[in-house]
């Protein structure tokens, strides 16, 4: 892995809870115009523009980028994102309930991405990828970080901890409950540097989108460069990197619409041909090769026997897909069919049992977690895991530290 520190924007000391905001793709625009309201410091006038524009506006015209940047240079003028004046690294601990999790931000090279350095799990939608990398260019910078994974090192754990030990330069708790708390590393980054030397893979957790936007920018500014030599800033993109060991991945459960005209009775019945299937108490399975299914305002427990394949089709999300969605429900395919909607596990089953109970959506499943190592294994042999597979908690704040490409 190639990382190195770099000269960020970031909010000024007072001003870091005000800046940093959720990221850009977890939120509709009544919900990013509520989140930023009152409040010119939000970040979200940066990485949802159109917040800040008239209502029916195309989200992808020149003008909500040229918005975006206005905005950015806005925060900069008022003082409420300051530059750097030396390049540093960050250490990144974000704490949600029990859980805890800290990485390091650093600046990662877009041919480790190009080359399978970093690895991918997911296939990227083309407009989304087209959205942001427009936005990138427009802003000339990475607005959002990129969430990456690394095999647990020592040296790195060393590194981490000794960092934790000093004062913060921020710490604050967002609204959601989730704790943020960011140091600065400005001396001795070399030993960062080739620490990370040492690892010989990533993995993006969370953030492919903005991962295939920072590439395509970066090539893009080579492209317009006649004078390229390599070491311009556009070659290296915003990232967090956490080790895989302190990730947990929630569920990411299914709503289906209708029943692809059956009846429940006769439903029920030909699930009952593909699963073992129990009337349940509980609606979250208790391991893999488990599956809760909500129907008719009871839960069900789904199971199957272990059999051998390819890592991505013994996971339970492409059981459920390949056995019951697509052949009995019609959702033919995940990625574009209308009848299917997925459901963060942040949001728990409990959203499952109103969506089906106000007649939104005919039957819902409760899924079990995939793990890390199932998500690297599958990225390590070049394979794609289903859409909607992985939902990462807790997610990191943009604007709390930005890269530009000059």
């Amino acid at each position: 892995m190639r990382v190195k520190p770099f000269c960020a924007l970031r909010p000024a000391l007072d001003k870091a809870e005000r800046v940093a905001s959720v990221p850009y793709d977890v939120v509709d625009i009544a919900e990013a115009r509520a989140l930023a309201a009152g409040n010119p410091d939000s970040f979200l006038h940066v990485s949802r523009p159109e917040i800040d524009m008239p209502d029916g506006i195309d989200l992808y015209s020149a003008e909500v980028y040229a918005q975006g940047a206005k905005a950015l240079k806005a925060l900069q003028a008022s003082g409420a994102l300051i530059r750097e004046e030396n390049e540093c690294l960050y250490v990144y601990r974000q704490i949600m309930g029990q859980h805890s999790q800290t990485g390091i931000v650093a600046c990662s090279h877009i041919e480790d991405y190009a080359n399978n350095v970093i690895r991918k799990h997911e296939k990227t939608r083309q407009n989304k990828e087209d959205d942001r990398t427009r936005h990138v260019l427009a802003m000339n910078a990475n607005a959002g970080p990129v969430f990456l994974t690394y095999r647990d090192t020592e040296t790195l754990d060393t590194l981490i901890a000794a960092v934790q030990t000093g004062d913060p330069l921020y710490d604050f708790t967002a609204e959601d409950g989730v704790k943020h708390t960011l140091w600065l590393v400005s001396e001795e980054t070399d030993k960062w540097v080739d620490a990370f030397a040492e690892v010989s893979l990533s993995y993006v957790a969370d953030g492919h989108h903005r991962a295939a936007a920072a590439y395509r920018a970066g090539q893009r500014r080579k492209e317009l460069n006649s004078s390229h030599d390599g070491s311009e800033e556009y070659n290296w993109f915003l990232t967090v990197l956490f080790p895989a060991g302190q990730l947990k991945i929630l569920a990411y459960n299914r709503c289906v619409e209708d029943l692809n005209g059956l009846t429940p009775e006769a439903y029920l019945g030909k699930v009952k041909e593909i699963f073992t299937v129990k009337p349940s108490e509980s609606s979250t399975p208790s391991k893999t090769r488990e599956v809760c299914m909500y129907l008719g305002g009871s839960w069900y427990n789904l199971s199957w026997d272990a059999f051998d394949s390819d890592p991505v089709s013994i996971l339970d999300v492409s059981v459920l897909q390949d056995r019951l969605l697509a052949p009995v429900l019609g959702v033919a395919d995940p990625r574009t069919s209308e009848n299917i909607s997925f459901i963060g596990g942040i949001r728990g089953t409990e959203e499952l049992v109103k969506r089906v109970d106000s007649g939104r959506d005919a039957v819902a499943f409760s899924m079990c977690p995939c793990s890390i190592e199932q998500m690297m294994d599958i990225a390590d042999v070049d394979q794609i895991m289903p859409p909607k597979s992985t939902w990462f908690e807790p997610k990191l704040r943009s604007g709390l530290i930005v890269h530009t490409l000059d």
